[in-house]
């Protein structure tokens, strides 16, 4: 039996059931336009999660190698696959995507594919796979596991030729079908230039287009991980959101019809990204944004950015500028030589961690007294906001769509953020929400926002004590139907 393929079976199942919806089926709202489907909806919950880029990069203090690299060079000597995901895990990360191979080529699994790979190295004798010591450290801490295989390959003498396309797809097989469950296919859009090439040492082009045959290649990572999602340009599972300074749009829509940069279809490294930070409103696709970005000034560990480390406040306000606007926030934290995060990444991933948990860990309006201007039933009170299931929902009825929902927290109460989900498997249905607060016997506006989708936190400017704060929806494409509101204060 191939490792894994119980899972892939179970999860076979998972992505191909129907998306069933809160309430009761028979009364339930009618969906609004694009809606996640399963492995999208499993996605969305996760929000926060990493990335290790890891290569010979890392020796040669390069950001994007040539493709002519030693394969001996790469021996990181103290490597502790362990001790990497425990760290992101005291960061609030809750699944990793490694480099399994950047541009270069260097493969960092025993792939028999090529001889540009970890076979070839010093590290554990030419007999090591990083690939597995980190998918099964994952595993074991529970962390979902993701793989990053860059089309473009500067190693590889058949690049730009038809056979590469085939053995490209082999490396993808190798790692859809050895490592267990993968939750995210992750293809960058770097297509093509100078390289190695088996020593051609010359520029070479394709057809962004057509060359990968992205239709089929996509359709092979269906069949292997159906559980999956695939990350590009365009998807077609997840977007990028079009920067890599890990920030959305303050209106971000997960609905998105992309286009290419001078118009026309888009394609991986081809699309108009200046359109990926907002989407589009009432878009034909279901297709979120994932903010990347690295905790580093580069992708790779270089030394003399040790000093360069970005802070727990601000990573806490990536967050706020990507999960907080509706994306999730992919946050690279790449090993250094000896195999290990450094000592300062480390102590920021904690930091933020503390900060996450410390801020999130408590809803201050979770035994609120509730009630709403409409409703569409008990199935659908607004008492379901505040249960913490994402799965249940408050819903208006269908000639509704500009209610209102009362909070009454019987008791001053101090906070500084909200958060407010929409229940996404019914569409985005809200364009714009407002948050009151109960001050001097009369409401007053504390924070107002477009987009929600899976997530909308509002950060107020400084912190307020009220005993009853109030939600409105102002404006609606449908009648609203949410998931979760919540008060808290940050840490």
């Amino acid at each position: 039996m191939e490792p894994g393929k119980s899972v892939l079976t179970r999860r076979s199942l998972l992505a191909a059931a129907p998306l069933a919806v809160c309430g009761a089926a028979g009364g339930a709202p009618a969906p609004y336009g694009a809606a996640p489907s399963e492995r999208q909806w499993q996605w969305h919950q996760m929000e926060v999660y990493s990335f290790l880029h890891f290569t010979t990069n890392t020796f040669t203090d390069k950001e994007w190698g040539y493709g002519d690299e030693d394969p001996s060079i790469f021996n990181p000597a103290a490597f502790d696959a362990d001790a990497i995901v425990s760290a992101l895990k005291a960061g609030g990360m809750t699944g990793v995507i490694l480099t399994c191979k950047h541009h270069d080529g260097f493969c960092l699994w025993p792939t028999k594919t090529t001889e540009h790979s970890v076979r070839q190295s010093k590290w554990r004798s030419g007999q090591g796979d990083v690939v597995k010591e980190i998918s099964e450290a994952a595993r074991r801490q529970g962390l979902k596991f993701g793989v990053y295989l860059s089309p473009w390959d500067r190693n590889n003498a058949q690049y730009g030729r038809p056979e590469y396309v085939e053995t490209y797809r082999a490396q993808l097989r190798e790692l859809l079908t050895e490592y267990g469950p993968i939750y995210e296919v992750w293809h960058d859009g770097a297509n093509g230039g100078d390289g190695y090439y088996g020593g051609a040492r010359e520029k070479r082009t394709i057809d962004k287009k057509t060359y990968y045959g992205w239709p089929q290649t996509w359709e092979l990572v269906r069949q292997l991980q159906p559980g999956a999602v695939i990350f590009s340009d365009v998807g077609p599972d997840i977007r990028w959101v079009g920067n890599e300074r890990g920030i959305a749009n303050e209106t971000c829509w997960a609905t998105y019809d992309p286009v290419g940069d001078k118009g026309g279809e888009a394609t991986p490294g081809d699309v108009n990204a200046r359109q990926s930070g907002t989407g589009t409103r009432h878009g034909k696709r279901w297709l979120p944004a994932e903010c990347d970005v690295s905790i580093r000034p580069g992708w790779f560990w270089h030394e003399k950015q040790n000093g360069q480390v970005k802070t727990p406040a601000q990573l806490m306000d990536l967050y706020y500028k990507s999960v907080g606007r509706g994306a999730s926030f992919l946050l690279n934290v790449p090993p250094d030589r000896r195999g290990l995060l450094h000592e300062n990444d480390v102590a920021s991933l904690k930091g933020f961690g503390e900060k996450l948990r410390g801020t999130f860990g408590e809803n201050l309006a979770a035994k609120a007294k509730v009630k709403a201007s409409d409703t569409r039933g008990k199935a659908y009170r607004a008492e379901n906001l505040l249960d913490g299931k994402r799965e249940t929902c408050w819903a208006a009825r269908d000639e509704a769509k500009t209610p209102e929902v009362v909070f009454d927290l019987r008791r001053e109460t101090e906070f500084n953020v909200v958060r407010v989900r929409e229940e996404i498997r019914l569409g985005q249905r809200v364009d714009r929400f407002a948050v009151d607060v109960w001050k001097d016997g009369a409401w007053a506006p504390a924070g107002e926002e477009t987009s929600i989708g899976s997530c909308r936190l509002v950060k107020l400017a400084a912190p307020v004590k009220t005993a009853r704060v109030r939600l409105r929806i102002a404006e609606a494409a449908a009648s609203p139907a949410l998931a979760e509101f919540g008060l808290y204060r940050e840490a």
